[in-house]
């Protein structure tokens, strides 16, 4: 069973979803968060933000992130799709969110996200998780290498320059 873990002060948590999620159709429900998917979006974004709710989009490896800019500092979560474990495109609209867009909501990865992705997608700027992974597997996961080789979006430096430093 799919349960929602955020990194909350580098701790990963386990936490309630605030949120409902849309699928390709339906309504959504009168009052609370909702996550609406990206094709939907133009049809239900501004009226749900008109109504002063949390909303949040849902974006798959095919959608260009880009097309939220101009709504980005007013949604409060981007769920973005990793449909098999094998498709990394999910990291790059990490980092596209939140170093050159900056996304400071939540980022939150949904789908087919697996223990051993954790240390990736956390570096990526995601904090938050939909897993079947429990809270203490994916600290574990997390935060099983000291040292990073490049930079990323958590903002860790890398090997080099700490080796500089000393």
């Amino acid at each position: 069973m799919q349960m929602l873990i955020r990194l909350e002060q580098g701790r990963f948590v386990p936490a309630a979803d605030d949120f409902f999620s849309l699928g390709a159709e339906g309504e959504a429900p009168a009052q609370g968060g909702v996550i609406v998917p990206f094709a939907r979006w133009a049809e239900l974004g501004a009226r749900l933000l008109g109504e002063g709710r949390q909303v949040g989009v849902r974006l798959t490896s095919a959608d260009p992130a880009q097309a939220m800019a101009p709504v980005l500092e007013r949604l409060a979560v981007v769920a973005v799709e990793f449909p098999v474990f094998r498709d990394g495109r999910g990291y790059s609209t990490a980092v596209l969110l939140r170093t050159r867009l900056g996304f400071a909501g939540e980022l939150r990865a949904a789908g087919d996200v697996l223990v051993d992705q954790a240390w990736n997608l956390a570096r990526c700027g995601f904090d938050a998780f939909e897993t079947k992974a429990s809270p203490e597997a994916f600290a574990a996961a997390a935060h099983r290498f000291r040292h990073v080789y490049q930079a990323s979006a958590d903002d860790r430096p890398p090997a080099f320059v700490e080796r500089e430093a000393v």
